[in-house]
């Protein structure tokens, strides 16, 4: 569901993730790429491509850092039960 939304309206997704300050920056990118879309002007499409694009890298390592605590943490714990047992 993120990642849609990552496509759909990048800047939400950015901030769902917990990055306040990239939302904003993401938002300025997405808002200028639009508008710059509307507009007859060739720009826009890429910087709009950019916005999402980041997005979508923001989202997929927000999971793969949960990933990556959850097996820090098991790895704690089993050496703190191996230390005391």
């Amino acid at each position: 569901m993120m990642y849609l939304l990552a496509l759909v309206v990048p800047p939400l997704a950015i901030l769902l993730s917990g990055r306040v300050f990239q939302a904003v920056f993401n938002a300025l990118l997405w808002v200028l790429g639009l508008v710059l879309t509307i507009l007859p002007f060739l720009v826009g499409l890429p910087l709009w491509g950019m916005a999402a694009l980041w997005a979508l890298l923001v989202v997929h390592n927000r999971k793969q850092s949960a990933r990556d605590r959850r097996l820090v943490d098991d790895a704690l714990q089993r050496d703190r039960a191996q230390r005391t047992g």
